[in-house]
């Protein structure tokens, strides 16, 4: 069970021996983190309103009496105060002029009250500058005369698996907590968002933690506390933060803007597999595969293409299909910057314009199907196998039967053979092969026919770009 309350702490010793002790560290840095307390109001029954009464058979007694046991209770239920749930997490200060607050966006989520507790248990209400659900970062701002200590911010990827580090929090609302381990790894993926890139630490975290610092042995921040993975609730020695490379870009947006404003390329992508990058001719399977590319946004200005592979943005190697999105939305808005892509067996160089993601998303964009293309007119296709799959031309019945949208081109997967390899690799009745070997495909005559190419030209697999009820995917089959 994953439990998004608590976070890691990761990995900062990256020279010399083990310190005997992180006394010295912890003093200097205690008084940096704080403590979140949020508020929130509970909504309660309107005036006169009354539980609901348990369902008994018609005419039974029980009804009665519950009836007027619920109207004697009610006067006193109305005239008691509202209720107000309370919740308790970590942050830290990054600016003690300015007074402002890092934390998760979890903490503070919903809350209509935010307390920083300081290390003297002095209260301050802060005002929340702005969120991440992303990232799960939040900024927070409070107005004291009192003196507050900062910590700065880190370089996270100079650390390494093994690195000492300390994380200071709030666990179970205990207050200032400390607790030491060491990088266990890095580049996590949790499936909590879009960029997740975790540093992964055994050092003792539990619920309450969540917003706390992570620190290396020169006391920077580097990475926030986020989640734990453990099956009870508890720590089991398996944590994660988030970078602080990553959170710096969010917290400096937030800090300027109020919100975020991430670059955006205009792109649907998937991973490159070895069988998809054996059809693609690559030598190795890494970069992004386009599946789709948005109209008029700035992949399609730029010419990219779906099925090209982005191996290269901005001069930053995309070795994995993740590590584009990432990189793209910590890449400024309306830059100009040199793309790399790998289209039909040979590597090509585009320009693209970032965009921006957030209004990107205001304005309801998605990346959609390529450019309609007019079918050929005549009776429909024959139905024929390959693959272990049955296909079929596009007719009016099937195109009602399926659900498939009227200008949907290519050939219709009608049956899919049990323990084949397309049956493995996801295929269903109802899809829709758009291209094969990243050329068209209207009927299924035009399948089998770049199937046997593929075979003559002793390829291993094939790769098919499939709709899935507007959803567009790469597949590869294996020809064997």
């Amino acid at each position: 069970m994953l439990v998004l309350a608590v976070a890691v702490s990761g990995p900062a010793f990256a020279q010399g021996r083990a310190p005997s002790s992180f006394a010295d560290l912890a003093e200097k840095l205690l008084p940096a983190v704080v403590n979140i307390s949020t508020s929130q109001a509970q909504p309660q029954r309107g005036p006169g309103q009354r539980p609901e009464i348990p369902q008994f058979p018609p005419g039974s007694p029980f009804e009665e009496f519950f009836r007027d046991f619920f109207d004697r209770q009610q006067p006193q239920q109305d005239q008691q105060p509202q209720r107000r749930a309370t919740s308790l997490g970590s942050g830290f200060i990054i600016d003690a002029k300015e007074g402002y607050v890092v934390t998760n966006n979890h903490v503070i989520q919903d809350a209509d009250e935010i307390t920083v507790i300081l290390q003297d248990d002095t209260n301050i209400k802060a005002e929340l500058i702005g969120r991440d659900p992303k990232t799960d970062l939040a900024l927070l701002k409070i107005k004291t005369s009192h003196p507050l200590s900062a910590v700065p911010f880190g370089d996270s990827d100079a650390m390494r698996v093994g690195d000492w580090v300390v994380a200071i929090g709030n666990p179970f609302g205990l207050g200032g907590t400390v607790t030491a381990g060491i990088i266990s790894a890095r580049q996590r993926d949790i499936n909590a968002g879009p960029y997740d890139d975790f540093i992964q630490t055994d050092a003792s975290i539990n619920r309450g933690n969540s917003g706390g610092p992570m620190f290396n042995l020169n006391g920077e921040v580097i990475g926030i506390n986020t989640a734990i993975f453990s099956p009870s609730g508890g720590s089991v020695g398996i944590g994660f933060a988030i970078p602080s490379n990553l959170a710096k870009t969010v917290v400096a947006q937030l800090r300027e803007y109020g919100k975020t404003r991430r670059g955006w390329l205009g792109v649907r992508i998937q991973a490159v597999t070895p069988e998809i990058a054996e059809s693609l001719g690559l030598q190795q399977h890494k970069g992004a595969l386009v599946a789709s590319v948005t109209p008029n946004g700035p992949a399609a200005n730029a010419g990219i293409q779906a099925g090209d592979v982005v191996v290269k943005f901005d001069g930053k190697d995309i070795n994995e299909m993740r590590r584009l999105p990432r990189v793209v939305a910590e890449t400024p808005i309306e830059k100009a910057v040199p793309v790399e892509v790998w289209r039909k067996g040979k590597p090509i160089n585009v320009q693209v314009k970032v965009g921006e993601l957030e209004a990107a998303e205001a304005s309801g964009l998605l990346a959609n199907a390529p450019e309609e293309t007019q079918r050929p007119q005549g009776a429909a296709p024959k139905t024929t196998e390959a693959l272990g799959l049955k296909l079929t031309g596009i007719t009016p019945e099937s195109r009602q039967q399926f659900e498939l949208k009227p200008e949907l081109k290519g050939v219709l997967v009608t049956e899919v053979q049990g323990g084949s390899t397309a049956s493995e690799k996801g295929m269903r009745p109802g899809d829709v092969i758009v291209e094969v070997g990243q050329e068209e495909v209207r009927q299924p005559s035009d399948v089998t026919a770049k199937i046997q190419k593929a075979r003559e030209q002793s390829k291993k697999s094939i790769l098919l770009l499939v709709d899935r009820q507007g959803d567009l995917r790469f597949v590869a089959l294996p020809l064997s």
